[in-house]
C-alpha cells in the first residue's frame, strides 16, 4: 500500500494470468476475491464480539426501558402504546407477563428505529436477547459495509480492512451494537448512504469517461441514478429513527452535487458549475430528498394507519373536526396561518405532533449525571455509564475482599478516539492543501454529524451519539495509517519504518480495547480493577 493508493481512483484489475497448476487454483481463488474474504472475516471478528452472550445482563440498560417496549407496541398495535410503572420487572419475571395498554404514548423520536427493533423481537420475543439481536446484525453488518467502503474509497482492500477493524474494536460502537439504543440503527442507515453516494460517484465517472468526445461534456446527461437515489433512501431512514439524520441529509446533498460538478470539470465541460445548476441539481434534490421524505413518511404507516374509531396513535384524530389552519411555526420559526383544509386530517394531525415533538427535543434541559458538551465527545471527556451493579464479595464469582462491580460504559476505546483526532486535522490538510476528494467526502460526513450538535450545547444530550461519527473517524485514521507508509517510490527503509509505526498504533488500540472490554459487557471484576480503568474523574 502506497500514498499513491490515497491519491488516485482504483484502476482496473489486471488481465487474468494463463490458468495455473490445479495446485494454485486455490491461491488464485484467493486472490480474486480477496475484496470480499479480508472484510468477511473482520466482520465475523465483529460478529462474534456483538453476538457473544447478547442476552446479558438480563435487565433493561439505559434507554432501554422505552424502546424495545415501544417496539413491541408498534408490533401489536402499529403506535406506541403506554406501560404501568412496573412492567419492566414483569417483562423480565418468570413467568413473563407484558402488560401492554392500547392506550396512547406520547413519544420524542420517529418509529423507524423501534420497527427494526421489533424483528427481533418478533424472531426472540420481548427480551434483552430479542431487543438487542437487530443492533447487534446491524452493528456487524456496518463492519462489512465499512470495509467495502474504505476499499472503494482508498482504491485498497488493506485500507478498507484496516478501517473496519479499528471500528470491530471500538467500545462505544461496540456497546451501542449490544443494547436496545437507536443510534446504533442510526449508524447502519448512514454508512449506506454514504457507500452509495460513493458508488453513485464512480458510476457518474464511468458515464462521463465513456461520453469522452463524442458528447459536450457540459450537456451531457447522466441518466437513470439508481444510487443515488438508494443513498436518499438510506439517508431518509436515518432520519426516520431519529431527527440527527437531517442536517447528514444537508451534507450529503451538497457532496453529490459537488461531486457532479467536478466531474463534468474533469471531463472537459467548459462551464461546470452552470452545467450541474442546469442539469444535475433538481435530480439530486429530487433522488435524495424526495426519496428521503417518502421513506420517513412511510415510516408513519403503523400511526397513520391506527385511527379507526377514534382510537390510534397519540394526537391521530387532532385535525378531526378542525379549520384546517397550517401551524402557527415551523421549526420554532413563527409562522402566518392559512387554510389546509385540502391537505388530510391524518397528514395534518403528523404535523401537529411533529411541531410538539420538535418542542419536546429542543427544550429538553432536564439535569443528568451523564450529559455532556460536545466539545468533550472527541477526546472521550464524559462517557455515559449505562449500567452499574456493585457485586459483594462471594457473589457471581466475585473472589475480591473488597467486592467488585459490573459496568456497561459508553466510552470510545481512547487510544483510538485521540488517534482520530490527529487524523481529522490531517484530513484537513489534505483536503485543503492537495485538494484530496476522499478526505474532503470523510469531512464532509464528520460535520454533517458532529457540528449541528453545537447549537443543542443547553440541551440534555449524551456522548453516545457520536456513534454514528465513529465510521468516519476509523475512515480517518486508515487513511493517515496508510500515508505513514510512505509514498511511491520511497526507499525499503522508509516503508519499514512507516510500517513499524502504523503497526504499533493499530496494536496500541487493538491492546486498549481488551484493557477495557470488561467495561463495555457489564463483566464482574474486582472493584481494584474497575478503578485502574477511570482515568479520568470525569469517566465515573
Amino acid at each position: 500500500m502506497t500514498q499513491a493508493a490515497l491519491t488516485h481512483p482504483p484502476v482496473a484489475p489486471a488481465p487474468a494470468a494463463p490458468a495455473p497448476a490445479p495446485r494454485g487454483g486455490l491461491v488464485r481463488w484467493a486472490a480474486d476475491r480477496s475484496g470480499w474474504l479480508g472484510p468477511i472475516a473482520v466482520a465475523l471478528f465483529a460478529g462474534l464480539l456483538r453476538f457473544w452472550n447478547l442476552g446479558y445482563p438480563n435487565a433493561f440498560v439505559f434507554d432501554e426501558t422505552y424502546y424495545p417496549k415501544d417496539a413491541w407496541s408498534l408490533l401489536q398495535q402499529g403506535y406506541e402504546g403506554t406501560w404501568p410503572d412496573h412492567a419492566n420487572a414483569d417483562i423480565l419475571s418468570v413467568p413473563q407477563s407484558i402488560p401492554l395498554s392500547s392506550a396512547p404514548e406520547f413519544i420524542a423520536h420517529p418509529p423507524l428505529g423501534k420497527w427494526v427493533m421489533a424483528i427481533g423481537e418478533q424472531l426472540f420475543g420481548l427480551n434483552p436477547f430479542g431487543w438487542r439481536f437487530m443492533t447487534a446484525l446491524l452493528g456487524t453488518v456496518t463492519v462489512l459495509m465499512l470495509a467495502r467502503i474504505g476499499r472503494r474509497l482508498f482504491g485498497s482492500t488493506l485500507i478498507g480492512c484496516t478501517a473496519a477493524l479499528l471500528m470491530s474494536v471500538d467500545g462505544l460502537q461496540l456497546v451501542m451494537s449490544r443494547v436496545g439504543l437507536l443510534d446504533g440503527i442510526q449508524m447502519f442507515f448512514v454508512l449506506a448512504s454514504f457507500g452509495s453516494l460513493l458508488i453513485d460517484r464512480d458510476r457518474t465517472r464511468a458515464r462521463l469517461a465513456e461520453a469522452g468526445a463524442a458528447e459536450d461534456a457540459d450537456t451531457v446527461r447522466l441518466g437513470w441514478r439508481p444510487w443515488r437515489i438508494a443513498a436518499g433512501v438510506f439517508v431518509g431512514a436515518a432520519c426516520a429513527v431519529k431527527w440527527n439524520g437531517a442536517p447528514i441529509l444537508a451534507a450529503f446533498g451538497i457532496l453529490t452535487v459537488l461531486w457532479d460538478q467536478a466531474g463534468r470539470r474533469g471531463a472537459g465541460a467548459r462551464h461546470p458549475w452552470r452545467s450541474m445548476l442546469r442539469r444535475d441539481a433538481v435530480p439530486a434534490f429530487l433522488a435524495m430528498v424526495g426519496s428521503a421524505v417518502v421513506v420517513y413518511v412511510g415510516a408513519w404507516s403503523g400511526w397513520l394507519a391506527s385511527g379507526g374509531n377514534s382510537g390510534g396513535g397519540y394526537d391521530r384524530h387532532w385535525a378531526d373536526g378542525r379549520a384546517g389552519l397550517s401551524p402557527d411555526s415551523v421549526l420554532g420559526i413563527p409562522l402566518p396561518q392559512v387554510s389546509m383544509s385540502w391537505v388530510p386530517a391524518p397528514l395534518r394531525s403528523l404535523w401537529h405532533y411533529h411541531s410538539q415533538m420538535y418542542d419536546f427535543n429542543t427544550g429538553l434541559s432536564t439535569p443528568h449525571t451523564y450529559q455532556s458538551n460536545p466539545f468533550a465527545w472527541l477526546v472521550d471527556g464524559r462517557p455515559v455509564s449505562m449500567y452499574w451493579e456493585q457485586v459483594p464479595y462471594g457473589q457471581r464469582g466475585c473472589t475480591s475482599s473488597g467486592g467488585c462491580a459490573a459496568q456497561i460504559l459508553g466510552l470510545g476505546t481512547p487510544f483510538l478516539w485521540w488517534t482520530a483526532c490527529f487524523a481529522l486535522v490531517y484530513l484537513l490538510w489534505r483536503w485543503f492543501f492537495r485538494r484530496d476528494w476522499r478526505s474532503g467526502a470523510v469531512l464532509c460526513a464528520v460535520a454533517g454529524i458532529y457540528l449541528p450538535w453545537f447549537r443543542y450545547q443547553e440541551r440534555t444530550i449524551f456522548s453516545f451519539y457520536m456513534v454514528v461519527l465513529v465510521p468516519f473517524l476509523c475512515l480517518a485514521v486508515a487513511q493517515m495509517l496508510g500515508a505513514m507508509l510512505g509514498p511511491a517510490g520511497c526507499s525499503p527503509e522508509r516503508r519499514r519504518i512507516g510500517a513499524i509505526g502504523a503497526g504499533a498504533i493499530v496494536l496500541a488500540i487493538v491492546g486498549c480495547f481488551a484493557f477495557f472490554y470488561p467495561l463495555y459487557t457489564a463483566e464482574v471484576i474486582p472493584m481494584s480493577s474497575w478503578q485502574d480503568r477511570m482515568w479520568f474523574t470525569s469517566w465515573i
